[in-house]
């Protein structure tokens, strides 16, 4: 294993530990999570909806061109993550957690929101894709500062012992609102017809983003900042003066071997995320029909069987986040990686069958090694970073990661089985996905059991904090995940 700095590892008395009631942890979950369910709503609602949005808003072009600029306002959205991340992180660890976390919600809920009162493009021509391309640009830089606060906000709150637990509850949240939005639309596609959708009925799931969004504005409001954040603010009441926007990007640099490890693992973790959730309901209802020249399964048909798989996962996310904390988070991110690679194209080729049940088994094989990343990376990123700019290096890293490689998968992979005729790149680019996962885990040491880098060890009672602090090595360190910095002067070989 890589080798850390020596002078970083302190012996921590048990009054020096952070100790959180249990009860103030579950309403912290909560108030993380909403968030995910307003922000993975959205997803799951234009995804499945992709063929009703593509009649509305690009009704003037070939099926092929049409889906590929369906996806585009979808990929954009992502690219200017990075720039979301970059704002709102340096503005979490100036400001705090919660209130950065309050500022996100509204704005998403609000881009949603805004797309359902679009026009279509037979009323205002190309003024409609514009608008509809402007509100996703705002869900994007949204979501820059979102995701990567609440995993820090989670990670901040949870206890040691139990942080593979509590941070997998952030992914529970993520599934949900992705469940949520396909039953919305499937529902609606069952009870309106065709006419309806286009002319008002695709709508309807978009506006129940802003009652969503409230919900989440109110339950972030009701917490106060995370105990690390609030140690720090104690800490160094100059802090303001000390992480203006260059010194982070300094400090962020200076961790480059981090920031590569976050975002191979952002990689891994979230490849599989979009092509399950975002093109594998296109990819089974259209392309496969298309290019295949045969009838395939029906759109309904397909949301149940993308439905009983959410719901699937759903349920396993807590119970590896549990085992993560017995067994440690490397070994489920092993499992998923080694998985992408090997089991890659079987799943792919089932899914071609487009049998019910073979293609309800592909998308469940994709779900079960997606959710080793989703259960346990809440956990494992954020002990990438120190706590003064967790927010700002976990945001930064992940987003330029997602934006460049994950979120983009829809578009790049619909637009190369479009231009080469070969209907296996979806499993092409999981196994890339899935080596690149593997070396990123391969470089990192085992997270589990650690306090957090810069943070004191966490507990939930006393009694939890005396016996941290009593087991030799298990919550002491607080340095990094065991890569080494080309700026260490005395390094030591961790075992």
């Amino acid at each position: 294993m890589l080798s850390m700095h020596v002078d970083d590892e302190k012996n921590w008395k048990a009054s020096e530990c952070t100790v959180t009631e249990p009860s103030t942890i579950r309403r912290a979950i909560s108030a993380a999570s909403i968030g995910n369910v307003a922000e993975w709503y959205d997803f799951g609602v234009y995804a499945f909806f992709e063929p009703t949005i593509q009649k509305v808003f690009f009704s003037n072009l070939s099926h092929t061109m049409g889906e590929i600029a369906t996806f585009g306002p979808f990929a954009v959205a992502f690219l200017i993550r990075p720039l979301g991340g970059m704002f709102f992180g340096p503005l979490a660890d100036r400001i705090g957690r919660n209130r950065v976390l309050a500022a996100t919600m509204i704005l998403m809920a609000l881009g949603t929101f805004a797309i359902g009162c679009i026009p279509s493009q037979e009323s205002i021509g190309i003024l409609a894709p514009l608008l509809l391309l402007l509100a996703r640009l705002v869900q994007g830089f949204s979501t820059g500062g979102e995701y990567g606060s609440a995993m820090t906000f989670i990670a901040e709150y949870a206890p040691d012992r139990r942080r593979g637990y509590l941070g997998s509850w952030l992914e529970f949240g993520t599934f949900t609102g992705y469940l949520l939005g396909a039953i919305v639309v499937t529902v609606a596609g069952v009870a309106l017809s065709e006419q309806q959708l286009l002319d008002w009925g695709w709508r309807l799931p978009f506006f129940l983003a802003l009652p969503l969004g409230l919900v989440g504005v109110y339950l972030r409001s009701q917490l106060a900042e995370t105990p690390a954040f609030a140690a720090l603010e104690q800490e160094a009441e100059d802090r303001e003066k000390q992480h203006r926007a260059s010194q982070t990007a300094k400090d962020i640099l200076g961790l480059w071997p981090y920031v590569l490890v976050c975002m191979g693992l952002a990689l891994a973790w979230n490849v599989p995320n979009y092509m399950l959730t975002s093109y594998m309901p296109t990819y089974v209802t259209q392309t496969l029909p298309m290019m295949q020249h045969s009838g395939g399964i029906s759109p309904t048909a397909s949301q149940v069987l993308q439905i009983v798989v959410m719901v699937l996962a759903l349920l396993a996310i807590p119970l590896i986040g549990r085992l993560s904390d017995r067994f440690g988070r490397k070994p489920f991110g092993l499992i998923g990686s080694v998985g992408l690679v090997v089991l890659a194209l079987p799943m792919i080729l089932l899914i071609r069958s487009q049998s019910e049940v073979a293609v309800f088994s592909g998308l469940l094989i994709m779900g079960l090694l997606l959710i080793c990343f989703s259960a346990t990376m809440p956990s494992t990123l954020p002990a990438l970073f120190p706590t003064n700019i967790r927010a700002s290096g976990l945001s930064i890293s992940f987003n330029v990661s997602v934006s460049l490689f994950a979120g983009t998968t829809s578009v790049v992979v619909g637009s190369l089985v479009a231009y080469t005729g070969d209907l296996n790149w979806p499993a092409y680019y999981l196994m890339i996905a899935g080596v690149i996962g593997a070396v990123s885990l391969l470089v990192i040491r085992e997270p589990n059991g650690t306090s957090m880098w810069g943070s004191p060890p966490a507990a939930a009672s006393e009694a939890e904090a005396h016996d941290l602090v009593q087991s030799p090595g298990a919550s002491h360190a607080s340095t990094g995940l065991g890569i080494a910095l080309p700026v260490v002067p005395t390094p030591r070989q961790i075992i």
